[in-house]
């Protein structure tokens, strides 16, 4: 009976020794530092993403006397975009900030005089960095496509049943296969507006009118119609540019079809997809012979989006460790702030880049999207080796 009881007592001693015990305070510490810092730089890009691509439009929208109840809908359908772009960022600029501020105060110091290495700590960034990411990606995979549905359907009937919104004041507006610049809109009244197209044959074809109305047509696919007073049509012929045919017209009609804003109801866009059915349908594309190529690679640039975005968070995370050590010493979450928005900027723009090269130029999706994620895993490599020779 003494015997069992000091084996007992012997167990429990060396499961909650203090060192042990010292550890799990600290990686708490750690824990806690990092979600919070994390949090806080995930409301500063929140707050960015958010201000720049929705109340600008949302101001647009109550201008044109919209009722605020859809507004707001449409503000909550959009915020999975929010979130998925903005939580990769805020996993860099918060773990930098946090770490460094940890270096500069002496306090990763303190951990390893009580014998708390390196190792732990970059498990904890890299645990935190792989929740993250999961979390992103399930914005980014489920709520992301349930929310552009819903977005664009309440879009769409925003328009049908107020046509002006489409058309924002003083602006150049790309449709699907044409281009309509409009000036000062009040109250269904356009000014100076400038259409350009081309026709079945080939011919370019400009309009131009002083002043408009639009109208809402409840026909089924139509978004609106423009009474131009005094319209002017020019059609050229780019195998005869010398001749150009005029024509005047006391009053002219200009109907414009959903679909040029929208694109066609039938198919549904990768945006609105999941990564399984985006991928279902992507092998199905690369199967078929006849499949256009350029359709093809933009599929695979939404499919691989779906994946580097989210899972940027771990590779930020772990560049950020070596750095927030190397350069923290000094002043350690100011060099964090100033760093981590230098890096988010170089990210953001080769995202930029590589969308562009890929839908314009046709470089392919897959290394369109992950070549930021591998230079930013690759200067993890390089400054983790750099830190572990010091």
């Amino acid at each position: 009976m003494v015997r069992r009881f000091a084996s007992a007592h012997f167990s429990l001693n060396r499961r909650y020794s203090p060192k042990t015990l010292g550890t799990h305070v600290i990686a708490s510490y750690v824990v806690k530092e990092l979600l919070l810092y994390f949090f806080v730089a995930f409301l500063f890009f929140f707050a960015i993403f958010f201000v720049n691509h929705f109340l600008l439009l949302a101001e647009s929208i109550l201008r044109q006397r919209v009722p605020v109840w859809d507004v707001i809908r449409l503000i909550v359908y959009a915020l999975p975009f929010v979130i998925a772009q903005s939580a990769p960022f805020a996993t860099l600029v918060g773990f930098l900030s946090c770490l460094g501020r940890l270096v500069s105060d002496n306090e990763v110091l303190i951990m390893r005089a009580a014998g708390i290495g390196f190792r732990p700590l970059v498990r904890i960034v890299l645990v935190l960095g792989v929740g993250i990411s999961a979390a992103s990606f399930f914005v980014n995979d489920v709520l992301l496509p349930v929310g552009t549905i819903r977005y664009y359907e309440l879009y769409r009937a925003i328009l049908q049943a107020n046509p002006t919104v489409a058309l924002e004041p003083n602006s150049v507006r790309q449709l699907r296969d044409a281009t309509i610049v409009v000036g000062a809109v009040t109250d269904g009244r356009i000014s100076d507006v400038v259409f350009f197209d081309a026709t079945d044959t080939g011919t370019f074809r400009v309009i131009v009118a002083g002043e408009s109305t639009a109208r809402s047509k409840r026909s089924d696919g139509v978004l609106l119609q423009l009474d131009m007073a005094g319209g002017t049509a020019l059609l050229i012929d780019p195998r005869r540019r010398q001749d150009v045919d005029v024509l005047h017209a006391a009053n002219m009609g200009l109907t414009l079809f959903d679909t040029a804003v929208f694109g066609t109801h039938t198919v549904t866009r990768p945006q609105e997809m999941t990564s399984y059915d985006l991928g279902r349908e992507l092998r199905r594309m690369r199967h078929n012979p006849d499949a256009d190529r350029r359709q093809v690679n933009d599929y695979s640039l939404e499919f691989n989006k779906k994946f580097s975005l989210p899972f940027a968070s771990l590779f930020f995370a772990f560049l950020a460790l070596p750095l927030a050590f190397l350069f923290g010493k000094q002043n350690g979450l100011f060099i964090g702030i100033v760093t981590g928005l230098f890096i988010c900027f170089l990210y953001w723009a080769m995202i930029i880049v590589g969308q562009l090269f890929a839908s314009r130029n046709g470089f392919s999706g897959f290394w369109s999207m992950w070549i930021p994620n591998l230079i930013i895993g690759g200067a993890g490599v390089f400054f983790n080796i750099l830190l572990r020779r010091q």
